[in-house]
């Protein structure tokens, strides 16, 4: 490991440079409210020449996880010889396996994903979102939108009654409100923002919306957020946003810099203030 990590038992927040799992093995236990990463997932990316030993990951995870917190593994598959690996799914099976529970399996749907190779298969427009967590989820603070049809009141519906040939309609619901919690498919616009063009030094980030959207889903302020390969910063960034801690880790030193650089560029702007 590159460096020497601040005591975690005295925490502040940071981007270390180093391997992931060594630096995890001097968390303490339970510190960690939050995960979100994107880890390198089939070889489709080239990172340096760094290995990726899952299981190993896996294990810290779960060990410095708070009970009742939340792991966010964002994921998707390649196909190789016309099948996908389904590498996303026995990775999901193996975070069960150790003690985590599989609490919902969401989807990032890029609204402008790259173009593809035709190869006899509809173009791939999404990532999975595996949500885990260690017991019963300890923090959700929903995201609201807005209802199509709010303010107005349904007419109901027509039903038969069979057993003496009427038909009744009946009114059948109040008045539609004007919000209601976003479904567990999550849209978004990948790398055309001017905050998410900060990251173009990297691969494959994901969208700072996305990161923030979780953030907010499952801490609160000053809650301790976690990416274990935090390549430029994405979450880090958005957990500082939102008046979070943050520990960001990357073996590369190139993506440690990039990460503290988009870091700084915001840490005199005034957090959001989403209520939590």
């Amino acid at each position: 490991m590159l460096g020497s990590p601040k005591p975690m038992t005295d925490f502040n927040s940071q981007i270390i440079e180093g391997n992931c799992i060594e630096v995890m093995k001097s968390f303490e236990e339970n510190l960690i409210d939050l995960t979100v990463t994107s880890p390198p997932y089939d070889n489709l990316r080239k990172y340096k020449g760094y290995e990726f030993p899952f299981e190993e990951i896996a294990h810290q995870l779960y060990r410095v996880t708070k009970q009742g917190g939340i792991v966010v593994w964002i994921v998707g598959d390649s196909t190789i010889d016309g099948s996908e690996t389904g590498t996303s799914f026995k990775q999901a099976l193996f975070f069960k396996e150790i003690g985590f529970n599989m609490h919902d399996t969401m989807i990032f749907r890029k609204i402008n994903p790259v173009p593809q190779i035709y190869r006899k298969r509809y173009n791939n427009h999404f990532e999975y979102m595996f949500v885990f967590s260690k017991g019963v989820v300890k923090t959700h603070n929903p995201i609201k939108i807005g209802c199509l049809h709010a303010g107005l009141e349904l007419n109901g519906t027509t039903y038969k009654n069979y057993s003496s040939g009427e038909q009744v309609r009946k009114k059948m619901a109040n008045p539609v409100k004007k919000q209601k919690i976003k479904g567990n498919i999550w849209e978004y616009v990948v790398g055309k923002k001017s905050e998410d063009q900060e990251a173009k030094g990297h691969p494959a980030p994901f969208p700072c919306a996305l990161a923030r959207d979780h953030v907010i889903s499952w801490t609160n302020k000053g809650d301790i957020v976690l990416d274990p390969m935090c390549g430029s910063g994405t979450t880090c960034r958005s957990a500082l946003q939102l008046g979070r801690q943050y520990i960001g880790i990357d073996i590369s030193h190139e993506y440690c810099e990039l990460a503290k650089e988009r870091i700084k560029s915001i840490e005199s702007q005034p957090t959001f203030d989403f209520g939590k």
